[in-house]
Order: structure tokens, then sequence, then C-alpha cells
């Protein structure tokens, strides 16, 4: 059995429901492993020690009278520091929220609770989830960005400090940074995940999400997450499909779609010679793969995604801008003030083509199952002060079609580089089986070297 911080969620839940590892070991496992990388990483903002051994110490005694809450029960997982956990800080990388203790958690957080999930600490976003980078560090190099938003989330699953963890993505929030760490990264569509009770950035581009090292642990982890919330209007009502169903039924090769139009087209050469490379070696495996167009509504995303992102930040933002401009660091600052000279018919021109390019982007699913294209456009790059390019992301979050990164190789400088699926609307259960099957042909496994 690998070491209990090697274990994947599915792999912890499955040993403390069979009983052969306690909530209380995978908690300290883990925080040994924190406490050894936490200093050359900084993934956190907050760890709950305490509380989160308290939990387990209650969940492994439930455990051992045969009672199991949920399908994560003993398993610790680490949440974005945009999501509000009652009693814990919720500072969302901002001196503005600094010793700020929210009263109530976030849905998704209760919905993790009542799961049986443990709650092991709060991790680094950048200022308020927008450009301000925070202070990790990518596990696959120190010098380079883990990118962002979700920063602290995709350096600690890549790290071994935490099974899994949750992002949020409003341009590239958490598929970049799951790109640039080498871990799976699923921004569902819009409304399947609850954004109640998490601090936003856009109210129509915000989605809630999963990172983990493997797709099964991205099933499972959604499985909890999904369906409506009374408390999001925003969220559908849609049926819950069994993830973990799919996953372990995915047998079927996919019809996919590479997309070398602005995706190749941009992506540095090694990564679009990887790209080629990683569909030639699907084709082999048995998928099929032809190449895809972007309807002609995507030339207008890139700009209309910032101009809606931009007015909607500054309204969330309005009234601590107004109270506490000073304290705001400089991109979040810029994107406010521009956001609120934006003219409201450009915002609704936006909004206007944003629902054209749904549709637009949708009927590209008659022809195949999924569109196949690089998560971004080259590795990690070697700089601090960004949290990278997140234009390979913005069709995705823009549409709020859902969208999965897949860790597929390193360059030969040794930093990760990754693949995305892009899919139709609420069809997550076939995007997690098709990215299972694309996970199993290609037979890639990334660890950084610092997580020993």
């Amino acid at each position: 059995m690998p070491a209990l911080h090697e274990l994947t969620a599915y792999e912890m839940a499955q040993g403390v429901r069979q009983r052969d590892c306690s909530p209380v070991a995978l908690v300290d496992a883990l925080l040994q492993q924190i406490d050894r990388l936490e200093p050359d990483i900084e993934a956190w903002v907050t760890l709950d020690r305490a509380g989160a051994l308290a939990t387990a110490k209650r969940l492994e005694a439930e455990a051992q009278r045969g009672h199991l809450q949920g399908p994560l029960h003993g398993v610790p997982i680490g949440i974005k520091d945009i999501y509000y956990t009652a009693g814990i800080k919720t500072t969302c990388g901002s001196r503005i929220f600094s010793d700020h203790v929210p009263s109530y958690d976030a849905t998704t957080v209760v919905r993790l609770k009542q799961a049986g999930a443990i709650i092991l600490g709060k991790t680094v976003t950048t200022e308020f989830a927008t450009a301000d980078p925070g202070p990790t560090r990518n596990p696959w190099h120190l010098e380079h960005t883990p990118g962002g938003s979700s920063s602290g989330s995709a350096a600690g699953v890549a790290a071994r400090m935490i099974p899994a963890a949750l992002g949020s993505q409003t341009g590239g929030s958490i598929q970049r940074p799951a790109a640039y760490c080498g871990v799976f990264g699923l921004k569902p569509t819009h409304g399947r995940v609850s954004n109640y009770g998490v601090f936003p950035v856009s109210w129509c581009l915000d989605h809630m999400g999963p990172l983990a090292r493997s797709v099964t642990d991205i099933a499972l982890v959604l499985q909890v997450l999904a369906g409506h919330d009374p408390m999001d209007p925003s969220t559908s009502r849609r049926p819950v499909p069994d993830y973990l169903q799919a996953v372990q039924r995915a047998e079927r090769p996919p019809r996919l779609g590479l997309v070398r139009q602005f995706y190749l087209e941009r992506a540095d050469p090694e990564l679009r010679a990887h790209t080629e490379a990683v569909a030639e070696r699907l084709g082999r495996a048995g998928a099929t793969v032809e190449e895809a167009r972007l309807p002609d509504s995507f030339k207008a995303v890139l700009a209309a995604q910032r101009t809606i992102m931009h007015v909607e930040a500054a309204a969330v933002h309005a009234e601590l801008f107004r109270r506490h401009a000073d304290l705001y660091r400089p991109k979040l600052r810029a994107t406010i003030e521009t956001g609120s000279l934006i003219p409201g018919a450009y915002y609704m021109q936006a909004q206007r083509i944003r629902r054209q390019f749904r549709h637009d982007l949708g009927q590209c699913f008659q022809h195949v199952d999924f569109l196949l294209a690089p998560a971004a456009p080259g590795p990690a790059p070697r700089d601090l002060t960004t949290t990278g390019d997140a234009s390979f992301n913005a069709p995705s979050s823009f549409s709020g079609l859902p969208a999965l990164t897949i860790p597929s190789g390193l360059n030969a400088a040794g930093m990760p580089l990754a693949i995305q699926l892009m899919g139709p609307a609420f069809a997550e259960d076939r995007l997690l089986a098709a990215a299972r099957w694309c996970e199993a042909a290609l037979g890639v496994t990334l660890k950084p070297p610092i997580a020993g």
C-alpha cells in the first residue's frame, strides 16, 4: 500500500470504508507532508489542524461503528480561500478580509461535510480570485507560477498535501493551474454546482469545481457537489447522473475534434508538437480524431469575456472599493476601474455574444463527442508576478460548457503539459468517461520531485 499521503481521494474513501486506514492517520500523514513542503510552496492560508483532527476522530469512531456519512467519509479536502467556511477565516487573498470569519458555510462546503469530508484548511487564492498573484509557488519548480487563481489548490494537490481541493474558474482559474501543476481540473457546466457562499468575481462567468490527481477523484467530488441549490437560483434542476458509474464503465473510445485553429496556432512549438502526438496516440488506441473548427462567433469571445468580467467585478466590488480602494492590489484595481467605465450597451452586446457563442459551440458536438485542445498555451511561465495566460480556457468559461484538464506529459525542461476536453452542456458524465478513457490510454502519472 502506498504511503497514506500518496493515496487518491477514492483510495482514501475505500480504505476508510474497508477499515484499512483511519481518518486520523490520513490527517496526520497529510499534515506531516504539509509541514515538510509548505515553507517552500506556500499553498495554504489557514490550516485547521485542531478542527480537522477532531472531525477525523469523530468520523473514525463512526466508521468503527459501521456508520458512514457518505462517499467522502474520512477524506481530507482543501478549500480555496474564497469559499465561506463557518468559524474558519476566509480572506479572499485580500488585506480587506484578513480577519474575516464567516458565520456560515458555502453550499459546496456543506455538501462536502454532509458526505463525510474533513476540511483540512483554506488554500491560497489570488486577490479576490483575479490576477494579482498570491505567494504560492509551483511544486515542479519553485521559480515558476502555479497558475491562478486556484493557486494553492493546484499546488497542494500536486505536492500530495491533499488528495483533492476545490477551485473556481471565471476565465481559466481551475484548468490553467491544473495544467501548470500536472493535475486534473474540472470546470463544470455553469449551473451544475452552486456558487452560494463563494465570493464572486462575475456572477454569470463563475464556476466552482474540483482539482485532483485522477478522473475518478474528480467524479467522486463532483458527485457530492452537483445539483440544484435553492440558495442559488442559477443552479439547474436537471437530475445529477452517477458520475462514478460513468467513469468506472468508461470503455468506448470517444470521437474527438482536435482544434488546431487558435489553440495550436497560439501554443508554443513544443506544446503544439506534444498535442499532435497525444492526438495521434489516442487515435492509435481507438479514438476517432478529426479536425474541428470553432464557430465564427468565437472571434469576439476573448473581448466579450473581458468586458463581462470587468463590468461584473466592478459591480461586485463597488462598495468595498469605495471604502478601501487603497488596499486593493494593482491588477484588480485596474479591473474595477476599467469595468466602471464600460458603457452598458457594450456589456449588453457582450452578453448577446455569450448567448450566441454558447449555442454555436454546442453545435460542434453534433459531429464529435468532445473537442480536444491544449489546456494552456505552454508550460507554467518562470515568472511569479503572473498567473499565466487564460485565453485557452476563456471559451469554455464564457460559454458555460464543461471542460476538463488532463495531464499529458512533461516538456524537455521537466514541466507539466496538459490537454483539455470540452463537451456539451450538462454532459459531465460522458465527459468524465471520455477523460477516464484518455487517462488510461495515455498512462501518464505526474509527480513533482519535491513531493518525495
